[in-house]
């Protein structure tokens, strides 16, 4: 059908994860997150029966880096988040946010960089599994233990000097996936203000609906994606931080994509350096 996903496995329904709960291979992790760190309060306010909170930026962020680079950590780092929220490598994880799956994504993204594939982001996020009219819980869930065995995945991350020998690369599409303003030079946090050589602009607030955050039917994404020219090509994507990088990743994936990288430096380090090329 034109309007079906190329991959539904990689998002979880409300129905399929109220069927699936008492599975013991499933995990939920809510990573519902906020700059002022009340988001295990919003956890504890109500939460998914059986989700685990994980705080993603002290899980999958590397503390070595600045407030403006959200590196991924080292793989011990990552094992023992993991390991502590119950995950094991045989585990389904079903992974939600309350802001249009951003930080579920980069979620996503973190687990699959190190190697676990059967990753599952809810669509439409917290907001969908209210609006399903499904209870909610209050209680901590204590998961059992598991061990987790991270096997890193090269060609999903990109470093800085990884991503300027691809500039140029008739093999290679930079997408950006920042908003129109910050891709063109007008808006911006870095140093200096632009775009990667060479980059496509793809804003991934286009890849969701606006109020549900349900992701964009399989047309609508199709139509999008094509636009950009990633047929046939290996795909790098980044925006600031990396964390709409992350959600574009999952977007190509669900359309069925494979080889699509994320510099997760994105423009917070690409655009603070002064030996790299910028265009506006």
């Amino acid at each position: 059908m034109s309007g079906a996903h190329a991959r539904p496995e990689l998002l979880a329904s409300p129905d399929w994860l109220a069927e699936n709960l008492g599975r013991s291979e499933v995990r939920v992790l809510d990573v519902r997150w906020r700059p002022d760190g009340t988001g295990r309060l919003a956890f504890a306010a109500g939460h998914v029966p059986n989700a685990t909170y994980l705080d993603w930026r002290e899980a999958f962020v590397d503390p070595e880096d600045s407030d403006t680079l959200l590196l991924l950590a080292p793989p011990d780092q990552v094992a023992a988040a993991v390991a502590g929220a119950g995950i094991g490598n045989g585990s389904t994880v079903v992974v939600y946010d309350d802001t249009a799956s951003l930080y579920a994504a980069r979620t996503w993204w973190s687990l699959r960089a190190y190697g676990l594939e059967s990753v599952r982001i809810l669509d439409g996020g917290y907001g969908a599994w209210l609006a399903s009219g499904r209870p909610i819980s209050h209680a901590v869930h204590q998961p059992g233990p598991a061990a987790f065995a991270p096997r890193a995945q090269l060609r999903a991350r990109l470093t800085t000097s990884d991503l300027r020998s691809l500039v140029g690369s008739p093999g290679a599409l930079i997408l950006d996936a920042r908003p129109p303003a910050e891709y063109r030079g007008f808006q911006g946090n870095a140093r200096r203000l632009g775009h990667v050589p060479g980059a496509v602009n793809l804003p991934v607030a286009l890849t969701t609906e606006p109020g549900s955050g349900r992701f964009a039917d399989g047309g609508t994404l199709r139509a999008i994606i094509d636009r950009a020219g990633v047929a046939g090509r290996r795909v790098v994507c980044y925006d600031s931080s990396g964390v709409g990088a992350a959600k574009l990743a999952f977007v190509l994936a669900l359309m069925g994509h494979d080889d699509v990288a994320v510099y997760d430096g994105g423009w917070a380090d690409w655009g603070s350096r002064l030996d790299l090329p910028v265009d506006r």
